[in-house]
Parts: structure tokens; C-alpha cells; sequence
């Protein structure tokens, strides 16, 4: 998805729990009957972990119109990590890659030193009153892997592990947890999964990463007595034990993030992500002379470079 850069998050106030460094809020944008809510960067935090962008997709209903109709545009030195809840969207790439992800899929597009892509909805699902809820991050590359050849992969729901244990359930969608690994390669060390705990069940987190969050998707979670209600990013302290319980009458769904920190800070300009910002600079000037690789199959319409 295209970055927007007027939509800021804005740091919460964590109260009394100690084990929380901070509580990001994020600031709703209505996109005509769409809504999304970014987390990440924050003024106050670009990353957990490899995570420098992280927005919530909807909830939302169509009908006939609206939806997700993102044209061709690219993107450096990160990889884009899609997860839906609800709803599918088509992706199209210029490495060749043509498929729709569903609920419980994972994309992984490394954009590595230049890929392009476009994000739409097919006619037929067009044509059809449908839900659209999901989870788009990205993910930066360390130095070392930020001009390695791009690289797209779809991993299927039944691929990524999913554990259950008396109300708890995870599915691993990168990293490890609980022992179980996804299969997805990712550059630097991550963890990503989306957890699900039915009313009174409580989960540790594992304090093995250095960078670690949780978001929370629906429900009502507790942590050192403290409630907290969806769509927060909790950025936890390196190294304390957490517990995260559900309270309330319906299930609390949420998902943890993090692994090790970035070798450094990063730049961000429109969709690209970089250690330099001479390179950002080239990828602008590439964009704008038309020498990224077009998308077979969405070809003929692409996002122009903004004039700022």
C-alpha cells in the first residue's frame, strides 16, 4: 500500500504500567467509507524491531463501490507484510506475482533494491456486498540486505503454524513462538502472530526479543492490571515478563510484533524506506524516469511520484 504522510499517530499515556514504555494511538483516516488507522512510525517511535509502518484496514462493508483500488507503485529497502482478517485483495507485482490473499495468508514482498506492485479488488468480488479488515506493515531491511533482488512470498493459511491450547490461539505468521516457526525467510530477526484468547484465558509473552509490541485488534486485553481496549500499540520494556489476559465478555484478539533492532535509523519518503538518503533520492529520480519494472497484467496505470 501507498505510504500516506499526513496521517500521524500520536503517543498515548501508558498510566501506571510499568511494563509498558509506551501506548501509541492511532489516528483514524476516513478514505470515503474506509477507514485506517496508522501506528507506526510514530513521533515518538519510528520502529519495533524491523517494523517501521504498521496501519490498520478497516473494519469496513462495501457494497458496490470503494474498497481497495491501489495502482501500480514502488518501493526500496523494505518488505511489505500483508494479513487480513477479513475480505481479499489482488496483488499484482513486477516480478510476475498474480494472486488474491484471503484471511489467515500471508504476502511478503521484499522490495529489496527496486520491485513495483499494484493492490485492487477483482470485478466479480467487486460485484458483491463484502468486508474488508486487515493488517498492512513493513518491515525494514538491515544494511546489508537493503539492495538484495526482490522477492515475493505467498504463504497459504494452512502452511503457517497455528497452536491451540484451551482458549489460547496463535498463528505464527513470522518468527517463532511457542516453539512452532513460520516458514516465511525474513532478513533480520522477527516476530509476528496474531493471537486470539477467549474471556479470562492469559498468554505470556516471550521476553526473548528486544523489541516487542502488541496491537491490539478486538476486545479487551489486561496487562499488570491495567485494560486496555482495540486498536492501541503497546511497546513493551526490553527484557520484563508479560502476561496478557482477556477480560470482558468477548474474545481479545491482538497481534505481537518486534524482534531485533534495526542497525540504524531510517529514512522514509512516499514508499521508500532506506539507511541513505541518497539512495532515496535515486529511487525518486528512477520512479520518475520510468526505470522501475512495470506490473504484467497492470501495466498501463501506475501512481505518479508526489510533487514535494
Amino acid at each position: 500500500m501507498t505510504w500516506m504522510p499526513d496521517l500521524d499517530p500520536a503517543p498515548g499515556d501508558a498510566g501506571a504500567c510499568d511494563l509498558i514504555d509506551m501506548v501509541i494511538v492511532p489516528r483514524a483516516r476516513d478514505l470515503g467509507g474506509f477507514e485506517v488507522r496508522r501506528a507506526l512510525p510514530s513521533a515518538k517511535r519510528q520502529m519495533v524491531g524491523p517494523f517501521i509502518f504498521f496501519d490498520q484496514m478497516g473494519p469496513a462493508e462495501f457494497l458496490h463501490d470503494g474498497g481497495i483500488d491501489v495502482r501500480p507503485h514502488p518501493h526500496i529497502g523494505l518488505a511489505t507484510v500483508t494479513y487480513l482478517f477479513e475480505g481479499e485483495i489482488h496483488h499484482r507485482d513486477s516480478l510476475g506475482s498474480d494472486l488474491a490473499i484471503r484471511p489467515g495468508e500471508l504476502n511478503w514482498m521484499t522490495a529489496g533494491r527496486g520491485i513495483v506492485h499494484s493492490e485492487r479488488e477483482d470485478p466479480e468480488v467487486k460485484g458483491h456486498k463484502r468486508k474488508l479488515f486487515g493488517i498492512q506493515s513493513w518491515v525494514a531491511l538491515p544494511k546489508h540486505a537493503e539492495e538484495n533482488a526482490p522477492a515475493f512470498e505467498h504463504v497459504g493459511r494452512e502452511a503457517l503454524p497455528f497452536l491451540e491450547d484451551h482458549g489460547i490461539n496463535v498463528r505464527v505468521i513470522a518468527g517463532e513462538m511457542f516453539g512452532a516457526r513460520s516458514p516465511v525467510e525474513t532478513a533480520s530477526e522477527t516476530i509476528y502472530a496474531d493471537v486470539s484468547l477467549e474471556p479470562g484465558r492469559a498468554m505470556p509473552v516471550d521476553a526473548s526479543h528486544e523489541e516487542r509490541a502488541l496491537y491490539t485488534v478486538g476486545g479487551t486485553v489486561e496487562i499488570a492490571g491495567e485494560r486496555f481496549e482495540e486498536g492501541q500499540l503497546l511497546v513493551f520494556k526490553p527484557g520484563d515478563n508479560i502476561t496478557v489476559k482477556a477480560v470482558g465478555q468477548v474474545p481479545a484478539r491482538f497481534l505481537v510484533l518486534g524482534g531485533e533492532p534495526m542497525d540504524g535509523p531510517r529514512h522514509i519518503w512516499w514508499n521508500f524506506v532506506s539507511s541513505s538518503k541518497e539512495r532515496i533520492e535515486q529511487a525518486k529520480d528512477d520512479w520518475k524516469r520510468m526505470r522501475f519494472d512495470t506490473v504484467p497484467g497492470d501495466a498501463e496505470d501506475f501512481i505518479p511520484l508526489p510533487e514535494r
